[in-house]
């Protein structure tokens, strides 16, 4: 490719450093279908013979007929997979093949190629996050009322549904499509056509490619366009916020699974044994889950650092652009697949989530709460009286609810017998009956609306 500037050929070293086709052969179908539309632009135009625009098209399809085949074959002496792919339709159709290139670069090839690979990244994890959202709604719906502990600093604080647990999630998730969406919707011009960098003389039609292709538009500066990887970093940025979420999901789903707590048990199809202990059973999948988002985070740190100090326009540095994205596209599929199945089929068992709610003193803020609301005393003066109650229960080793009324009077004489109807874990969560609250109503209504949204009644 170089002998018409260069007297010699690359050095080995120069040869496996600069060649980019062990990755960048997964583009191989967003390639074809950016060059079929590329050369049927370049006849439209009259800038290629209606005749050689058909054999290019009918070659092209024959490569790609053996890249469907036979995978794409790795030629470092090619460097990539554009150039593979015209070495290719060279062989096939003769001379002509170097037509296709007409008004066009690499820069801009590649550019266009791994935007559209990104937009069927973005658009394959919205559905894979939508069948997440399907399971957690589902569930949440099946447990609206089941009683759990909710926590702060990993200590007992207040009763609440698991239902509303698993809600919390589906909040995640949908922020997490939104950042996906929105990336995507700001990712989709096409940069076909602006060439090396400066654009060029030959009377293209950009807007032509650009919707053959679903784009909603060109690109405005041909710079920018063939030097940007902001959609790629969105991608990233993207896939590691959704990373965290799921690796929280992870965390719950591993502490639940151990025996001090035992509040679910795992599914068999997404767990492992130990090669010593046969008692075991780990939840490895939630683990490897856990793990994953460490490295999609550093796949997204990975590409700032390369392209934090690229001047205008194209650099090679940008050829490390893809792996991070392939990478962190791979972890976090199988990561959503993973926690998809994990809710799904995980065996909640409610009645020890229920017991452990009744301990640590769960409903001490429903007894402040009633000093406030029954007894007209000021929250911070109910604070401190439901904390002598919870040190003499805490000293007697028993429940709030079973202090007797003699016992709750010498703490307080403006406590009554109505006080027993706000102690019990149940009077609990449906007291918290405000919008977006954990009360069974209040979640099913939630459950409803996100049944709506997800179009799960249709």
């Amino acid at each position: 490719m170089w002998g018409g500037r260069f007297a010699e050929g690359p050095s080995a070293i120069m040869r496996e450093i600069n060649a980019s086709i062990p990755f960048d052969k997964a583009l191989w179908r967003q390639d074809i279908a950016a060059s079929k539309v590329h050369v049927a632009m370049l006849g439209s135009c009259g800038i290629v013979s209606a005749d050689d625009v058909k054999q290019i098209d009918q070659g092209l399809d024959a490569v790609a007929a053996e890249y469907e085949a036979n995978g794409v074959p790795e030629d470092w002496d090619l460097e990539d997979i554009h150039m593979t792919t015209e070495s290719r339709l060279s062989e096939l159709i003769g001379p002509v093949a170097g037509r296709l290139h007409t008004a066009r670069s690499r820069n801009d090839q590649v550019a266009t190629d791994f935007r559209l690979w990104t937009r069927e990244a973005m658009d394959q994890m919205d559905a894979g996050l939508a069948a997440l959202q399907r399971a957690l709604v589902t569930r949440a719906g099946e447990h609206a009322d089941s009683i759990m502990p909710g926590f702060t600093h990993l200590q007992t604080a207040q009763p609440v549904t698991l239902g509303h647990h698993l809600m919390a999630y589906y909040e995640m998730i949908r922020r997490d499509r939104s950042r996906f969406q929105d990336a995507r919707r700001r990712m989709n011009e096409s940069p076909l056509g602006s060439a090396a960098l400066a654009g060029t003389g030959f009377p293209i039609d950009r807007e032509m490619t650009a919707q053959a292709m679903d784009f909603d538009r060109p690109t405005a500066n041909s710079l920018d366009a063939v030097s940007d990887r902001d959609f790629a970093l969105d991608y990233l940025q993207a896939a590691a916020q959704c990373s965290l979420h799921l690796s929280r999901l992870a965390e719950e789903f591993i502490i639940w699974a151990s025996q001090p707590f035992g509040f679910v048990r795992m599914p068999d199809t997404l767990s492992t044994g130990s090669s010593i202990m046969p008692q075991k059973k780990n939840p490895d999948a939630a683990e490897l889950v856990r793990g994953h988002a460490g490295r999609i985070i550093g796949c997204a740190t990975a590409l700032m650092v390369t392209m934090k100090g690229l001047p205008l326009a194209y650099s090679k540095d940008m050829q490390d652009d893809k792996p991070p994205v392939f990478e962190a596209a791979s972890l976090l599929g199988l990561s959503v697949a993973a926690m998809t199945g994990m809710v799904a089929d995980a065996t909640f068992r409610t009645e020890k989530m229920r017991k452990a709610a009744e301990l640590g003193y769960a409903t001490a803020t429903d007894l402040a709460d009633w000093l406030v609301r029954e007894a007209d005393i000021p929250f911070r003066e109910a604070h401190h009286i439901t904390g002598a109650a919870v040190k003499l229960a805490e000293s007697k080793g028993a429940a709030l609810e079973e202090l007797s009324m003699a016992e709750l009077k010498a703490i307080d004489e403006r406590i009554d017998e109505r006080v027993y109807n706000a102690l019990s874990v149940e009077a609990s969560v449906a007291a918290r009956c405000s919008l977006g609250g954990t009360a069974p109503d209040q979640v099913r209504h939630q459950v409803g609306l996100a049944r709506q949204a997800l179009e799960m009644d249709q």
